[in-house]
């Protein structure tokens, strides 16, 4: 249903009424994340963002044979500290503007996925791989530390002593041993690839309500790591901004008639 183009190496496609595909589309570097695509990125997920009709979001490659394989080291080797430094909002910008994404976001994940790759299928609530995916956050073999987030998403999924042995030994690993670990949720079907597994579990997300999902996301994010009862409280407040909602009359009328229901997303 068309394409936007985010400068020369991010684009964003829609499959049907409510499903977005966020693609890294630098082959040649595969994906190797500059300052331009940086921006791109940034750009790309502050559109999405904005966008009420995206109730799911997929973030994908256009590469055979790699997801992301974290920045680009070759830009990076030419930069002074003065220029690092002001390179460095640039970078986050684009892993936080994955991780703030409203609606759920899931990243669909072959061959290498590395360092800030990874970081960015991180940032994404959901990760389907297939058997050539291969993850690791390697960043302090080369005198650095994982700086996309990868420090404090990879402890919330897999728990900090697992986090530190990934992190310490900087080993990848392949797709098998990281669904065993967590460190991605599902693999393809034999015969499918990951961006169609990704694609087929976002359009079943995105039958339900617009309006639910993205507050069932924030209950999520926002109170993840807090005691029960501060939980609860934003659970609370999650719940009434949707239990007046359009979504929650279709969606209660559309039960009781049998029928499935046309969100109005409001």
């Amino acid at each position: 249903m068309g394409e936007v183009r985010y400068g020369e190496w991010v684009r964003v496609e829609r499959h049907g009424a409510r499903v977005a595909e966020l693609v890294l589309d630098r082959p040649a570097a595969m994906n190797a994340v500059s300052s331009a695509m940086a921006e791109s990125i940034a750009a790309a997920c502050a559109a999405l963002a904005a966008d009420r009709t995206v109730s799911v979001t997929v973030l994908s490659s256009s590469s055979e044979k790699a997801f992301c394989v974290g920045a680009d080291l070759k830009e990076r080797n030419s930069l002074t500290d003065a220029e690092l430094g002001r390179q460095r909002p640039l970078a986050r910008a684009a892993y936080t503007g994955v991780l703030d994404l409203p609606m759920p976001a899931v990243a669909a994940v072959h061959g290498y996925a590395l360092g800030g790759g990874f970081e960015l299928a991180l940032a994404c609530d959901l990760i389907v791989a297939d058997p050539s995916t291969v993850v690791g956050l390697p960043e302090v073999s080369v005198g650095v530390i994982p700086g996309g987030g990868g420090t404090q998403l990879l402890p919330r999924r897999v728990g900090a002593a697992r986090a530190a042995e990934l992190v310490f030994t900087a080993r990848r690993v392949a797709a098998q041993e990281a669904a065993a670990l967590g460190l991605v949720d599902q693999l393809a079907p034999a015969g499918e690839s990951a961006r169609e597994a990704a694609l087929a579990l976002a359009e079943r997300i995105a039958g339900n309500s617009p309006v639910g999902l993205r507050a069932a996301k924030r209950a999520l994010r926002l109170g993840h790591g807090l005691d029960l009862r501060a939980g609860l409280d934003i659970e609370d407040a999650a719940w009434r901004t949707v239990a007046f909602s359009g979504d929650r009359a279709e969606g209660v009328a559309a039960f009781n008639a049998k029928r499935t229901p046309d969100w109005p997303g409001e």
